[in-house]
């Protein structure tokens, strides 16, 4: 396996427990931990950071360590997920990103079809987990990705519906993150060309369409530019041009967001936005991006992604867009029922597969016969 990705310089202070409990509701709903359970064991933690037996990584990893032991290998992997939230810091937080993989990786032996891929790729490597893979019959790809702090594992139940989707899925993580040991810089976007070459003759990646969420969408817009068998892209709070070019430089972005990012790129905090500034989408590349089927979930309340990102795409009245807002936060996690099936309707609707599939997916969205211009959810 590969070794755990590592900052190449160290941000800040580091997150506040009070901003960590706050965020970590969302991420252990988006992996099915019960909300009951994230609220008995955050009730546990004195310390952000640590390996002190009260200290955030040791509570999620020893809830990790009681479910490994009696072999619910998946919920442990969910709980180690949370123990390296949100990003390696430190031995504790380093031993259970590495529990997370081998943990996700005794579940993935219990489902056939599921395999790792390792890419070497500029100056590290990174991994996936893919499903539905064939050389007899390769199938259209829905690649998938998370954002900044989302670690590949907690994509299992989309690899375990590869075959009802009638597709291939990989699903991998950004530079920086879990495993990914490249560099989160202006060329990371050629790491998703490298994951379709190494699939190449497994899957039809011609015909791929990426759900990349937050920064993953951004990378997965910018991946677009430069390798046309992208043929769409679905996403919830994807940065476009706002984010970098006014809400890096301005007070009241979340403090996790600002550090994790600083962790990953190696730029201190306050350097951020003259750093990442050329990372925006300009007219030239949405012009480029024209043909682009694009669906994006807006968050009304969200603190990080300005709704200026969204309106961008809609600029243009000829692109294939879809703009959905939810009265919600980053991520949408309160309408993460109707998100999901609308991302995966997405996905399918692009690669034109599983027409019956699709349709329940939309009508579990709530989404009826809407396919472009704005709509609320």
């Amino acid at each position: 396996m590969t070794s755990t990705a590592h900052p190449r310089t160290s941000a800040g202070p580091p997150p506040s427990l009070a901003e960590l409990r706050q965020l970590a509701p969302l991420h252990a709903r988006a992996q099915g931990i019960p909300a009951a359970r994230c609220r008995a064991l955050l009730a546990r933690i004195g310390t952000a950071h640590g390996d002190g037996p009260d200290s955030w990584p040791a509570v999620w990893s020893r809830a990790g360590d009681q479910l490994a032991a009696r072999g619910r290998h998946l919920a442990a992997a969910r709980h180690y997920a949370l123990a390296r939230f949100p990003y390696v810091d430190g031995p504790a937080r380093e031993r259970a990103q590495r529990l997370a993989v081998r943990s996700f990786d005794r579940w993935r032996t219990t489902r056939p079809g599921i395999e790792r891929v390792e890419v070497v790729h500029r100056d590290g490597r990174f991994a996936a987990w893919a499903a539905g893979l064939s050389t007899r019959r390769p199938r259209p790809l829905i690649l998938v990705c998370g954002g900044i702090v989302s670690v590949k594992e907690q994509w299992a139940p989309l690899l375990a519906r590869a075959e009802a989707l009638g597709t291939a899925v990989a699903v991998t993580e950004l530079p920086g993150v879990g495993e990914n040991t490249l560099p989160y810089d202006a060329a990371a976007p050629t790491m998703v060309t490298a994951l379709l070459d190494a699939l190449a003759g497994r899957a039809d990646v011609r015909r791929t369409s990426a759900v990349a969420l937050s920064f993953g969408g951004h990378l997965a817009l910018r991946a677009a530019l430069g390798d046309p068998r992208i043929a769409g892209v679905a996403t919830v709070g994807a940065p476009v041009r706002h984010f970098f070019t006014d809400s890096l430089g301005r007070p009241g972005l979340p403090a996790t967001t600002l550090r994790t990012l600083a962790r990953l790129t190696g730029h201190p905090e306050d350097g951020l936005a003259v750093a990442l500034g050329n990372w925006a989408l300009d007219d030239a590349e949405l012009a480029a991006l024209e043909r682009l089927p694009v669906t994006y979930v807006a968050a009304l309340r969200d603190r990080i992604v300005p709704l200026s990102d969204a309106a961008v795409l809609l600029r243009d009245a000829r692109a294939p867009r879809q703009v959905l807002f939810a009265d919600d936060e980053h991520g949408t996690p309160a309408r993460l029922a109707r998100v999901r099936p609308l991302l995966l309707a997405a996905a399918l609707e692009t690669l034109e597969v599983h027409p019956a599939r699709r349709t329940l997916l939309r009508t579990a969205a709530g989404l009826g016969g809407a396919r472009k211009g704005r709509v609320r959810i």
